[in-house]
């Protein structure tokens, strides 16, 4: 099974942690401000829209350029490893 960098990324302390943060700032507002709320939601629902005809107009060159993506993702995750080892605090949560 092949790494995904953007996986690898996503799991680390200080990016997840901020994540959250930002999540629960997020939901708090909508909670919190109703007109916000139905804002967000319009927002939220053309985002994933756009996202799905994106994806699927890609697809067709994705496939195509499927080898350079590995090799770009290869790369990436050694950059990253070079990145852990240099700079400890990626392993720790934002609050840290």
């Amino acid at each position: 099974l092949q790494e995904n960098v953007l996986q690898r990324v996503l799991q680390l302390p200080v990016v997840s942690s901020t994540c959250e943060t930002l999540q629960r700032k997020y939901s708090s507002t909508k909670e919190s401000h109703p007109l916000m709320a139905s804002v967000c939601e319009v927002y939220e629902r053309g985002v994933q829209g756009a996202g799905a005809l994106a994806m699927w107009g890609m697809e067709p060159v994705v496939r195509r350029l499927e080898p350079q993506f590995a090799v770009a993702n290869n790369l990436a995750c050694r950059g990253l490893d070079h990145l852990e080892e240099k700079i400890p605090a990626l392993q720790y949560p934002v609050d840290k």
